[in-house]
């Protein structure tokens, strides 16, 4: 039978040590990551009508960079004071146009 030295039984503490302070690192990331998305939603909820969250989903479904992107614009705007109204799907509309107009590829064909 093989005994642990003190000096491997106090290695073998520290790195349980290191695995349940990362562990626990990692539950408080996650349960900020999910408080984080909870109150985005509720901001979204009140900030958008039916339709225009429905359009904000499918936009988000095709492009999901994009369509955070415009989630965290619209919450800026909201806390800043310029979104004043709630926002339907015309003016979300809007809103995609100008954001992706500069994300607009413009192809040119050469015949040579």
């Amino acid at each position: 039978m093989i005994f642990l030295s003190d000096d491997a039984e106090a290695i073998k503490r520290k790195k349980l040590e290191e695995l349940q302070n990362q562990a626990m690192e990692e539950e408080q990331a996650r349960q900020q990551k999910i408080e984080h998305e909870v109150q985005k939603q509720q901001i979204m909820r009140a900030l958008l009508t039916a339709e225009a969250r429905e359009r904000l989903a499918r936009v988000k479904l095709a492009r999901k960079e994009e369509g955070e992107q415009i989630e965290m614009l619209l919450i800026q705007l909201y806390q800043s004071g310029k979104i004043t109204k709630q926002v339907d799907d015309a003016m979300l509309k809007q809103i995609l146009e100008r954001a992706f107009m500069g994300n607009k590829r413009e192809f040119k064909i050469r015949r040579i």
